[in-house]
């Protein structure tokens, strides 16, 4: 199955907090949309690995995706390297997107901008032929991404771009809540973290409020890219 963006997390959640509204406007163009969490997101304060892959299931659902796949890397350890790259390689040339979404390009946690770094060089390595990969036995055709962005997380990073993303607000929290054990619940008696505040959990709708606010439009969501972005006519700007 060949998708149009291939959004890509360090943690599951990661892809619902920051471009989730994105997603789930271009599922609704007819797009095929994909997300990949690098980690199952073990070493988190609340609830477990095995109760986040349930949580990531329904919100996939919620947003209408294609696919959805973990490659369980080891949660706050894993490294920008060889072996780590060669796994994103194999799945960026198994689905084959037209647009990469990953990771802030540095961040509060040291995944994020670790995982920032590590899919933007295989997307990079991805597109050369000698770099060899299978997938059920069979080689891979080289394959690289037409475009790479980043999207925002806990830090206010300037975006070089922002996508209006209203009428599609409520899908995003409706699909970030679907981490229950992550975000603000007073019945939740486990450790508060500081995603776990009700601010945190305002903070979804606030800050894209904010960045809609910059466009002139009621909600936004921001990327920065890798390269200057390019239109075709100076029209094509809102």
């Amino acid at each position: 199955m060949k998708l149009d963006i291939l959004a890509i997390g360090a943690h599951p959640d990661d892809v619902e907090l920051s471009c989730a509204a994105t997603l789930a406007k271009e599922v609704a163009n007819g797009k095929k949309v994909g997300v990949l969490d690098l980690t199952r997101g073990e070493l988190g304060t609340r609830g477990s690995a095995e109760l986040r892959d349930e949580e990531a299931a329904e919100a996939a659902k919620i947003l209408g995706l294609s696919v959805r796949e973990n490659l369980r890397l080891a949660d706050g350890f894993f490294r920008n390297d060889r072996e780590t790259q060669l796994k994103i390689i194999e799945v960026l040339r198994k689905y084959q997107p037209d647009i990469v979404f990953c990771n802030a390009i540095n961040d509060r946690h040291i995944d994020h901008g670790r995982g920032s770094t590590v899919v933007s060089h295989a997307c990079f390595l991805s597109g050369l032929m000698k770099i060899e990969t299978q997938t059920d036995g069979e080689k891979q055709e080289k394959w690289r991404p037409k475009h790479v962005y980043h999207y925002i997380q806990w830090e206010n990073i300037t975006p070089d771009f922002v996508v209006d993303v209203t009428g599609f607000m409520e899908k995003k929290k409706t699909a970030v809540l679907a981490y229950k054990s992550q975000f603000f619940d007073e019945k939740n008696q486990e450790w508060n973290t500081p995603i776990s505040s009700m601010n945190f959990k305002e903070s979804v709708d606030y800050r894209a409020r904010d960045l809609g606010r910059l466009i002139g439009t009621e909600y936004g969501e921001g990327f920065t890219a890798e390269r200057f972005p390019a239109v075709d006519s100076i029209f094509d700007l809102i």
